[in-house]
């Protein structure tokens, strides 16, 4: 597994497992799948109501923590210093773990800069290896990125082949910050899977659109954490190592995007609303 170097110095694999609407029931075991087939990085939340089903598998796994990458998310109810600190604390018992590997703010609302400050102060206790935000465009990521103590060593934000995250990537660059995809696949949207680009390229190296769509983003140095409730296809999105696109396929690719969400906007008011009612 490759990995990639945050701005503080921790190792993390560049591609892991995401466990995104992966029911309570269902983590566990697709959990360990993942670690028995492998991975070594997952990507969790306290708004999936799936993180103790993490911590389980990551106990039976038997795998040393010290091994396993877990990345969790304060959610919005959570905001705040106050509410955050204990949110946290709520997190790594349900992970059943002394140390989160990345925290991050989940969604750029209510009081997220005391959350910051919350994930600033578990960072210096050793409960956080690293932190960061989640969905935070340009505007307020710097905004965040200029003021805090600890910037921020990760953004995860909807990065796919369709909305490329290129003008957002060089600015977070400006603070060491690495993009983390979510949606590498675009939830399958825009007739993902039968893309001519993605499909022609991908059977030049015996490789499915999915895979060649994660080495693009890799290549880019994107961390990827793909999503998937079948072993056979977690097994297929980490053969992604064994070839490397062409600075002609890369071109190709980049010719995709359309650098615009096919999921949301955060500048929506009623999207805005929505997400901060989704759990209260």
């Amino acid at each position: 597994m490759e990995t990639v170097k945050l701005n503080n110095g921790v190792e993390m694999p560049i591609l892991g497992y995401g466990v995104y609407q992966v029911t309570p029931e269902e983590c566990e075991r697709c959990v360990l799948d993942a670690l028995s087939v492998g991975y070594r990085s997952i990507d969790t939340a306290q708004a999936y109501f799936n993180e103790e089903g993490v911590g389980n598998a990551l106990v039976k796994s038997g795998i040393p923590r010290s091994e396993v990458f877990i990345t969790t998310k304060v959610w919005i109810s959570n905001g705040g210093y106050e509410k955050a600190k204990a949110s946290i604390d709520e997190s790594l018992r349900k992970l059943q773990s002394d140390y989160i590997d990345l925290l991050l703010i989940h969604q750029p609302f209510n009081d997220y800069y005391g959350t910051y400050r919350a994930m600033e102060e578990a960072c210096k206790a050793g409960k956080a290896r690293a932190i960061g935000v989640s969905n935070f465009y340009p505007d307020r990521f710097i905004d965040l990125a200029e003021f805090c103590e600890i910037k921020p060593a990760v953004n995860q934000v909807e990065t796919h082949v369709f909305n490329q995250q290129i003008k957002p990537q060089k600015i977070m660059e400006r603070y060491g910050t690495r993009v983390m995809s979510w949606g590498p696949f675009a939830e399958g949207r825009n007739d993902f899977f039968t893309n001519e680009v993605l499909k022609t390229i991908g059977e030049k190296y015996g490789k499915s659109v999915a895979q060649t769509a994660l080495r693009f983003l890799i290549q880019r140095g994107v961390i990827v954490i793909p999503k998937s409730t079948h072993k056979e296809r977690m097994i297929q999105n980490m053969e992604v190592f064994d070839f490397v696109l062409t600075e002609e396929d890369m071109q190709a690719i980049a010719g995709l995007d359309k650098a615009k969400s096919l999921f949301f906007s955060h500048y929506d008011p009623e999207m805005v609303k929505w997400l901060i009612d989704l759990v209260k």
